[in-house]
């Protein structure tokens, strides 16, 4: 059995983000959203809510579990016996960093591999940042994030 790791802030998920993982959970025998909080960002939902927005967009995802974890990836990967980490490439902007961190987690955790995947063509310019930007200024946001995202983010906003 093949275990695959997909890690992120998720705030919030978006198709793009959904995208890959229902591509992964074709991939792999068991797929685990890590939701992740970052020092770095001020996130708009608490971690305890982007996981039950990841879970109620993925339902029906019978192969896909998601979870919270706070420190280093290539331990918890270990830890439930993952032996692949997801990273999500937009455009080539997002390469230079992605290698930065595929290289540290090889060095880390040489026996776990680091996958690439590129979003399906229409959600290659979704990122939750703008998404986020663009739910404040008040636009539709329905065709980049599920349905309970879209309305989470207007209760938020408001």
């Amino acid at each position: 059995m093949v275990h695959a790791v997909y890690p992120g802030t998720f705030d919030p998920v978006t198709n793009g983000h959904l995208d890959l993982i229902q591509r992964a959970s074709t991939l792999f025998d068991k797929v685990t959203v890590v939701i992740a909080t970052n020092p770095k960002k001020q996130p708009v939902f608490t971690r305890d809510q982007r996981i039950s927005m990841v879970q109620d967009a993925l339902q029906g995802c019978d192969n896909v579990a998601v979870e919270g974890h706070d420190g280093l990836l290539v331990e918890y990967a270990r830890q439930i016996d993952a032996k692949v980490i997801i990273r999500g490439l937009r455009a080539v902007s997002d390469f230079e960093y992605e290698f930065q961190l595929a290289g540290m987690n090889r060095r880390l955790a040489p026996e776990i591999e680091t996958l690439f995947l590129t979003p399906a063509e229409q959600y290659s310019y979704v990122s939750s940042s703008l998404v986020r930007e663009i739910a404040r200024l008040g636009a539709d946001i329905s065709e980049c994030v599920p349905n309970n995202v879209a309305t989470a983010l207007a209760d938020k906003m408001r």
